[in-house]
């Protein structure tokens, strides 16, 4: 009698047939789109929300147009004026929206298909838990697009109405569309990482307050406790009064009242001032130390991004807009306090011109931003790619896998 034995069964499976779950095709991610926005495309309520969305922003845009025209000034020079205003303020109400309209788009997408038993069936086919997660998040990046394509017609009218630079409108929608990504990357992480809905979505809210909201007032509270004595040197007017003849009445032009020093200097009035000098010590905050807190605001990377027209005589200051004015913020806070004030004949002083000089050489500070917020999209994919790799791990409780 042949007694044949067989070979022990390992009780892993060969490494040929496990999943690979980064390995992408383009073919499963757009399958796995194309059905995430047939859902979408298929409610009712989804049209309805681009209609009122496009009344809000449409209702926001002529608001402030005419508001502004009706107690500013007419858009003057080659750049600037009102329309500049108009231009700030509906990008930025853009962006608020498209901040509150993302994440509903994808804080749910993956725990909510969990919930509903519909994730098995697809990880059961060939896709690669890539596939799934990119393609979620192609829908959900694509959903909120749409947003942004409703209030592009109004965005275009604060456009020519301000007589923006060329690249300013490119540059400001191709930013809104990335933050766009990263707002959804962030929302799609949360949804794998957490197995109920609200949970996911009151963390992505969350996360986009911190960006927005929390990190400036940190920078805030830092900025008036992180502070520094520093040396201060300033100049300012002092008048001279005298009885007899008022030299306030004085016209330029005039014979020198008696009794008015030799140093004296007359104003645009005709008043006789002379110049005095002051130094002092002052506790200054170090915002040169703080700065990167307001980096990766999603205000500040798109008002960073966009070119901004140099509309004051002195080629520094002005009448700059909403855009221009947060982003020479952020350039001063770079560079921390001015230590020299001249308000004696009102011109540059040769220190002032020098930090100036400096701020104007200061690399942009929207790329650092985009950095940061990228390494928190990815790792918003990365942590989908794990949670829907198949075989399972350890998986967070109250989670189904059909």
């Amino acid at each position: 009698m042949t007694t044949t034995t067989q070979p022990p069964v390992s009780a892993a499976a060969p490494s040929s047939a496990r999943r690979e779950p980064w390995r992408v095709s383009v073919a499963g991610v757009r399958l796995v789109a194309g059905l995430e926005l047939r859902q979408r495309v298929r409610s009712t309520k989804w049209k309805w929300a681009l209609v009122s969305v496009a009344v809000l922003i449409g209702g926001i845009t002529f608001l402030v147009w005419g508001a502004n025209h009706a107690f500013g000034s007419d858009s003057g020079g080659d750049y600037g004026g009102p329309g500049d205003v108009v231009f700030g303020l509906v990008v930025f109400f853009v962006l608020f929206l498209g901040l509150v309209v993302s994440p509903t788009l994808s804080a749910t997408s993956i725990n909510g298909d969990v919930r509903d038993g519909t994730m098995a069936p697809l990880q059961a086919t060939a896709l690669s838990a890539a596939d799934i997660v990119l393609g979620k998040l192609l829908a959900s990046w694509a959903a909120s697009l749409a947003f942004l394509a409703v209030a592009l017609p109004f965005i275009t009218i604060a456009y020519f109405d301000g007589r923006m630079p060329a690249l300013a409108m490119l540059t400001v929608v191709l930013v809104l569309a990335i933050e766009l990504l990263v707002v959804c990357a962030i929302g799609l992480g949360w949804s794998a990482l957490t197995a109920r809905t609200s949970a996911s979505a009151v963390l992505t809210y969350t996360t986009v307050a911190v960006l927005v909201a929390v990190l400036p007032i940190i920078f805030g509270l830092l900025s008036v406790t992180f502070t520094e004595e520093v040396t201060v040197t300033s100049s300012y007017r002092e008048y001279v009064y005298l009885d007899g003849p008022d030299p306030e009445s004085a016209k330029p032009g005039d014979p020198r009242p008696a009794g008015v020093p030799d140093n004296a200097q007359q104003d645009e009035q005709g008043m006789y001032y002379v110049c005095r000098d002051n130094t002092y010590t002052s506790s200054m905050p170090r915002t040169d130390k703080l700065w990167w807190l307001l980096a990766v605001n999603p205000y500040v990377i798109v008002a960073d991004s966009a070119p901004s027209p140099d509309w004051s005589p002195d080629g520094y200051y002005g009448d700059i807009g909403i855009l221009s004015g947060l982003k020479q913020a952020v350039r001063e806070a770079r560079v921390g306090p001015s230590t020299s004030f001249d308000d004696c004949d009102y011109q540059v002083s040769y220190e002032e011109q020098q930090r100036r000089d400096r701020i104007d050489s200061l690399p942009a500070v929207w790329p650092w931003g985009l950095a940061v917020q990228a390494l928190l999209a990815a790792g918003g994919v990365a942590l989908g790619v794990r949670r829907l790799s198949v075989p399972y791990g350890k998986l967070p409780a109250g989670s189904r896998v059909a």
